[in-house]
């Protein structure tokens, strides 16, 4: 990729952020004419701020299901005074009404498609994590958003949350001492579960269009509207869901960019559901001066391993000087080595609904649009964070492990697991190769 056709010049954005490049900034004042896809509870919490901010004004809002639709369109009644118009099929959207931002929060298997699609219709993009489906989706995506020159901020929140600015900083320091092993992981309890019924899709709903270019499953309702993230045909369970912030966390933390090789392993030991994602995995990334480890678990929660009363989430990093523990609602806290200095610890701030941070990352975005810079959760970086989690979930399908060439993006000498790479789309969808 050529970087200097589109690189100018680099501006210092504070202390929590670094010198980042400019690329072809949107040179008008607000607000923009902004534009939803996907309208479901997500969606509708980044779009709250985008209104709050006062620098967008709401154009429209697509969605294949009318009935969520209809809840967003009434919800907005509270929020702002535009009348969006609404569609249910995005190209309509983006054809008749031009918008120059573009929220992206549907389901993981639409990411590539729809990112791709509004950069091509020259808008700027904000898009869920995980970026796509599978690793080529996600670099056809950072090669559309570098070939139109669009900003496209990927919805890692914790980038920009404030105890994760200073835990960094923190980190990055070296008070942890020289770190060689980082363990990313999320614990929540849970049962069996009980197999869905098969049923028609409700009325409003167009099923065949939601599943889009997976293949067309039988509609259930553990799918939609929550629950397609443990469906492989649409996500990649709690390692492409969750694990994408905390993998992340520690892609911020280290210079390296990717891990040499990959292992992954785990099941359905417990869950008797429809569901087909593994209800326990276990993954280690080996990097060159380091090795990380994923783990979660749908089962068997207990207070034991709670790091804070209501969750166990989060990264140790175990340094020299001790062991660093980044968090989500319990902030940070670093466990010193020797016993005698004391235990440092910051708390998080955090927004609601839901506890996250994404007013701060709209505002990072926002600046980019305006100023050209590379956002704080440029594509880029969501790309390199999204493939840890789909190559973990990759060697766990595959049952060994995996050498990963980053520079390439290929699975060395091994032709049966770069097959899966990427995914034949069903038809009429084209697979995307930016």
């Amino acid at each position: 990729m050529n970087r200097r056709s589109f690189i100018q010049k680099s501006i210092v954005v504070g202390t929590a952020f670094s010198s980042l490049p400019l690329i072809g900034a949107t040179r008008r004042l607000a607000p923009y004419r902004t534009a939803l896809i996907g309208s479901g509870w997500w969606g509708m919490n980044i779009l709250r701020e985008a209104l709050a901010s006062g620098e967008c004004r709401l154009a429209a809002v697509a969605d294949v299901d009318a009935n969520q639709l209809k809840k967003a369109t009434e919800m907005l009644v509270s929020l702002t005074s535009d009348k969006p118009k609404t569609y249910a099929d995005y190209r309509e959207l983006l054809h008749k009404e031009k918008p120059e931002i573009v929220i992206v929060a549907t389901p993981d298997h639409w990411h590539a498609l729809c990112c791709i699609a509004a950069i091509e219709a020259g808008a700027h993009v904000y898009v869920e994590k995980p970026i796509g489906h599978t690793v080529r989706e996600g670099s056809a995506m950072v090669k559309a958003a570098r070939k139109h020159n669009r900003i496209v901020q990927v919805g890692t929140h914790r980038r920009v949350s404030p105890h994760n600015v200073s835990g960094m900083e923190f980190l990055k320091s070296g008070k942890a001492g020289k770190i060689g092993m980082a363990r990313a992981f999320v614990h929540y309890g849970g049962g069996p579960g009980q197999k869905a019924v098969e049923e028609a899709p409700p009325a409003g709903l167009d099923w065949d269009f939601w599943c889009g270019p997976a293949p067309l499953t039988p509609y259930n309702k553990t799918i939609h509207p929550k629950g397609f993230r443990q469906y492989l045909d649409f996500a990649n369970g709690t390692l492409g869901d969750r694990g994408i912030h905390w993998l992340d966390q520690v892609l911020w933390w280290t210079e390296e960019k990717y891990p040499k090789k990959v292992y992954s392993t785990g099941g359905r030991a417990i869950k008797q559901d429809s569901s087909n994602a593994p209800d326990h995995q276990v993954a280690v990334y080996d990097f060159e001066g380091f090795t990380l480890e994923w783990e979660h678990r749908q089962f068997g929660g207990n207070n034991a391993e709670k790091t804070h009363p209501n969750q166990a989430v989060g990264v140790y990093f175990y340094g020299t000087e001790g062991t660093f523990h980044m968090g989500w609602l319990d902030g940070w806290t670093f466990y010193p080595a020797d016993s005698r200095k004391p235990i440092i610890s910051e708390k998080p701030r955090l927004n609601e609904p839901d506890n996250q941070n994404i007013k701060e990352l709209w505002a990072d975005f926002m600046t980019s649009v305006k100023t050209g810079r590379l956002p704080v959760c440029d594509i880029e970086i969501g790309h390199r964070s999204t493939n840890l989690a789909l190559l973990g979930m990759l060697s766990y399908k595959l049952g060994r492990s995996i050498e990963w060439d980053g520079e390439k993006e290929l699975i060395k000498n091994d032709e049966a697991a770069n097959k899966l790479l990427e995914r034949d789309y069903r038809g009429p969808w084209v697979f995307p190769r930016g």
